[in-house]
């Protein structure tokens, strides 16, 4: 016997919420999906009206997701925001470039103006030619470092006030697991902020409006909606860190489909010791980039790379900075212990 929506009990259920366990008709997925998006965006007060806001476009289901929600809301309610989709080309052949043309007929779908930078105009290297140079042990913490500012760096050429991203509460749920695994107490007590302030002189705030939408929720939304959008999984990544939290997530989530929710809400929830010191942040004194160090993680990984010593970038070698700002070559015995990780 067919199950009928429990919400509008008018028409025939095609899916059961993964979140609530609510059998819904498409119509009625739509529209308690996206209120509960306008729910996430209203009750933390994400944005004000005259804002231009970019919003992190990769192809992929979450972006895609988070673009058409964002213009839906944005018409329904009046936010009164200006939407940019902003693109970060990290130069990886076979995906990157095939999840672009996905953005760009995103583009014309939802009338909405366009912007891609790439790896190798801000930093005279594509990814492919990283991974050739360190391997694919350590690639994704070039890929992390560069992405995140390259979205800052794309963000200023277009003057907005604020960066969207397509973070949901799987990803956020992953990123509290694996910073209790690495002990990361600093990223631990802020990694579960929907909205990061500006933090420094031209550091644009980011917001995470689907921080409590599952991604199966996701899934099954653009797939109902018929959303163009790109699925193949990056060919650098299958050694990340973060898989070995994603596949420990999945298994609780099959024991407990709360489990997702319970992590982020711990995450939120979690104290950390007043004793704890935590990193000052400050500004790159290469680049102007928000950083701890003299030196921000992107400049120390650039160094590395022209180079040829790669290795400089991976782990902590933060006694080396005062040499790489005044252009110091390195000893014989530095490089030799940097050359000797095997990648």
């Amino acid at each position: 016997m067919p199950v009928q929506c429990s919400r509008c009990a008018e028409q025939r259920a095609v899916l059961k919420r993964p979140k609530t366990s609510q059998s819904l008709c498409k119509d009625c997925f739509f529209w308690v999906f996206e209120e509960e998006v306008h729910h996430t965006i209203v009750s933390a007060g994400l944005f004000k009206a005259g804002e231009t806001v970019a919003i992190g476009a990769s192809g992929g289901k979450d972006s895609t997701v988070l673009a058409h929600v964002m213009k839906v809301l944005n018409e329904r309610y009046q936010y009164g925001l200006h939407l940019i989709l902003l693109s970060v080309d990290e130069g990886i052949t076979g995906y990157r470039d095939d999840s672009l043309e996905t953005v760009k007929r995103n583009q014309q779908q939802y009338d909405l103006p366009l912007k891609i930078v790439s790896y190798e105009e801000l930093y005279g290297w594509t990814m492919d030619a990283i991974v050739k140079q360190v391997g694919m042990k350590n690639n994704c913490t070039f890929c992390g470092v560069f992405r995140r500012q390259a979205l800052d760096r794309g963000a200023k050429l277009l003057n907005v006030d604020k960066i969207c991203t397509g973070h949901n509460a799987d990803d956020l749920a992953e990123t509290v697991l694996m910073n209790v695994l690495r002990g990361d107490i600093a990223r631990l007590r802020r990694c579960t902020a929907i909205s990061t302030s500006s933090g420094g002189e031209g550091v644009l705030p980011r917001c995470k409006p689907l921080k409590y939408a599952y991604e199966k929720e996701i899934v099954l939304y653009a797939y109902f909606k018929k959303l163009d959008y790109f699925s193949t999984e990056c060919i650098y990544s299958p050694n990340a860190y973060r898989g070995h939290a994603r596949a420990f997530l999945k298994d609780l989530e099959s024991v407990r489909p709360s489990a997702i929710m319970a992590v982020l809400h711990s995450g939120e929830n979690l104290s950390v010791k007043e004793s704890v010191k935590m990193p000052v942040q400050g500004t790159c004194s290469r680049c102007g980039y928000i950083s701890s160090q003299n030196l921000c993680k992107a400049c120390v990984l650039l160094e590395g790379l022209n180079r040829g010593l790669p290795r400089l970038g991976i782990g902590k070698h933060h006694r080396l900075h005062g040499k790489l700002l005044s252009q110091q070559p390195l000893t014989e015995a530095e490089e030799r212990k940097l050359k000797a990780v095997d990648f």
